[in-house]
């Protein structure tokens, strides 16, 4: 059989083991220590805006101190984007509030914002006003920030940006992660950077850092003995994590075009067949950071987006369906969705190609002939 391609796997730079060493050498094994505080500044300063910055143990954690800050309770409704891995819904059910899922436009495949400010109007109308906008900028492409952020500021809801696939693009040359009142990243194994898992929290109230960082690590209060006066999580990023974290930091522009690089040579490789399509960024003012490369498969004398997946697999090469709608995922059935069946539609079509910065041209060259072969009904 041959080699096995992944779709995204880790890949690591050069320091992060000499971070991971240090931490060893000077015995800063337990959680919290320099590398955190160090990955911490590292991320901030990369992301501008006068951001700070809290290097938890995953996205889902971020997310879910986010919407503790925002005041989000049991009985609460917070919009969701519906395109999304579940890790964007789940925490609003931590909260015990209820998800208002929004369906995706055509352009970015990011939230709609004419369903955004549909589905605020008609839960206002229902005596529901939601106490929070989940947007997600799915496989690095921005969402469109200035539509969504000006309907949040017209009827006063904060927005938390789920960057957890976004770290490196931007919006009119505004880093993602930085345009919410909170904001969410994640460097799990399959992200453009890897702690190997971990995630981090983003704000420019410095107040919010503070405290959810306090609630991160147990909410201990300043006593000589354990004491508590709020419920806390075990939430925080290790320091030999954020070892890892601080040298993948030094390559992350790198990785970046690596991913880009990819992005350009799949739609070069596929420029003659109509039967794939690319999500394009819109103008100049969207960059994605292109963390996973996806197309559509439009029909194509029969051939569907699982002929194509199903006949990868079996040359060793792993690819993905995009992500299915929180609204059809059987756990939020009863949930309410505003949309006209645009995410149902890039679901049905839409495959993620493998995308990592460490990819040969072998590789990508093995992708493109077992995907032309399948499509043009030849044999590799």
């Amino acid at each position: 059989m041959n080699d096995k391609i992944w779709l995204s796997s880790p890949h690591m730079g050069e320091n992060e083991f000499n971070f991971v060493k240090e931490a060893f050498d000077t015995n800063w094994i337990a959680p919290l220590g320099p590398n955190v505080d160090g990955f911490e500044k590292d991320l901030a300063t990369y992301l501008g805006e006068g951001v700070h910055v809290a290097a938890l143990s995953s996205g889902t954690a971020a997310l879910h101190l986010a919407l503790i800050m925002l005041g989000v309770q049991a009985g609460d409704e917070v919009i969701c984007q519906t395109m999304t891995f579940s890790a964007s819904a789940n925490p609003i059910a931590y909260q015990g509030a209820t998800p208002v899922f929004v369906d995706s436009e055509e352009q970015t495949w990011n939230m709609s914002p004419k369903y955004l400010e549909a589905a605020i109007l008609d839960r206002i109308e229902n005596g529901k006003k939601p106490k929070a906008i989940i947007v997600v900028h799915l496989y690095g492409m921005p969402a469109q920030m200035d539509r969504i952020m000006e309907i949040a500021d017209k009827y006063e809801i904060p927005v938390v940006e789920d960057a957890a696939e976004a770290l490196g693009s931007s919006y009119k040359g505004q880093k993602l992660g930085t345009f919410g009142a909170m904001s969410i990243l994640s460097f799990n194994g399959n992200k453009i950077i890897t702690t190997s898992g971990g995630g981090a929290l983003v704000s420019k109230n410095e107040e919010w850092i503070k405290k959810s960082r306090f609630l991160a690590t147990q909410a201990r209060d300043a006593a000589p003995h354990y004491q508590h006066s709020h419920i806390g999580y075990n939430y925080r990023m290790s320091n030999i994590s954020a070892g890892i974290g601080r040298g993948q930091m030094e390559v992350l522009p790198q990785r970046v075009e690596k991913r880009r690089s990819n992005f350009t040579f799949y739609k070069k490789a596929f420029s003659g067949m109509e039967a794939i399509k690319f999500a394009d960024e819109p103008n100049a003012d969207y960059s994605s950071n292109r963390w996973l490369s996806t197309v559509l498969i439009e029909a194509n004398g029969g051939v569907t987006r699982e002929d194509i997946r199903l006949h990868l697999e079996k040359d060793n090469i792993e690819t993905r369906p995009l992500w299915k709608p929180m609204h059809l995922q059987p756990v939020f059935a009863n949930s309410p969705f505003y949309g006209d069946g645009t995410s149902e539609r890039l679901f049905d079509l839409g495959l993620c190609l493998p995308s990592g910065s460490n990819l040969s041209d072998e590789d990508l060259k093995r992708v493109a002939a077992q995907m032309t072969a399948v499509l043009e009904g030849t044999s590799v």
